[in-house]
C-alpha cells in the first residue's frame, strides 16, 4: 500500500477527486464481484477503514448540492456538497461506521446535520483528517467510543478525495511483462 501512496504523490493526474472511490469494476468486464462490499482505504496511507456495505445514506438539507454517484461499483451513493464557516468545500459520503479516530468532545456549532453535534475523524493510522463524526446534540459533549459505534443515531460523513477504492488502488499497479506468462 505503501507503494500506491507513493505513486499517487509522484503522479497526481493519476487521481481525479471525482474518482475518490471511483468504480473500478472494468477489469473483469465490467463487473466486479461485489461491488457494494469494496473495501475504501485512506488515500494517504492505505488503511482500510470501511467497505461499501457500511454507506449509510444520510441527507442534509445545510448540502449545498446533493448527487447520485455510482462512487461503489453499481450501487448509488449520494455524495454531498458541504462549506465551512471559512469557506472551504467538500464533497461526502456518510458512513454508518468507519475504523477512523474521533477527537471529541463533540461542538453543537456549525453543524451541517441540524440535530447533531460533530467531532473530526482522522485516520488511525497516518493522521489524515478524513472527515466528521455526528451524534444526537443532546448527547454529552463527550461518549465513548464502544457508545457511538453501537448507537443507530449516529454516522461519519468522509470526504471523498481522501478516499480510495481498494480495487482502484489496485487497478493502478502495474505488473512488469517479465512475470507475465
Amino acid at each position: 500500500m505503501q507503494y500506491i501512496s507513493l505513486l499517487l504523490l509522484v503522479y497526481p493526474a493519476a487521481y481525479q477527486p471525482g474518482e475518490a472511490c471511483a468504480a473500478a469494476g472494468e477489469e473483469e468486464g465490467g463487473t466486479s464481484s461485489s461491488p457494494a462490499a469494496a473495501l475504501i482505504l485512506c488515500r494517504a496511507c492505505g488503511h482500510e477503514l470501511a467497505d461499501g456495505t457500511d454507506i449509510h445514506n444520510v441527507q442534509s438539507r445545510m448540502a449545498l448540492s446533493i448527487r447520485n454517484d455510482t462512487s461503489i461499483g453499481s450501487r448509488r451513493v449520494n455524495v454531498q456538497l458541504f462549506e465551512n464557516p471559512h469557506g472551504h468545500q467538500f464533497e461526502v459520503i456518510t458512513f454508518r461506521k468507519s475504523d477512523v479516530t474521533l477527537h471529541w468532545p463533540a461542538d453543537k456549532h456549525f453543524s451541517w446535520f441540524p440535530g447533531f453535534s460533530w467531532t473530526l475523524a482522522t485516520c488511525p493510522r497516518c493522521g489524515t483528517h478524513l472527515g466528521w463524526a455526528f451524534q444526537p446534540s443532546d448527547w454529552p459533549d463527550i461518549v465513548t467510543k464502544n457508545r457511538f459505534e453501537e448507537s443507530e443515531h449516529t454516522f461519519l460523513a468522509l470526504i471523498t478525495h481522501r478516499l480510495l477504492r481498494e480495487d482502484f488502488a489496485s487497478s493502478l499497479l502495474m505488473i512488469p511483462k517479465s512475470f507475465k506468462s
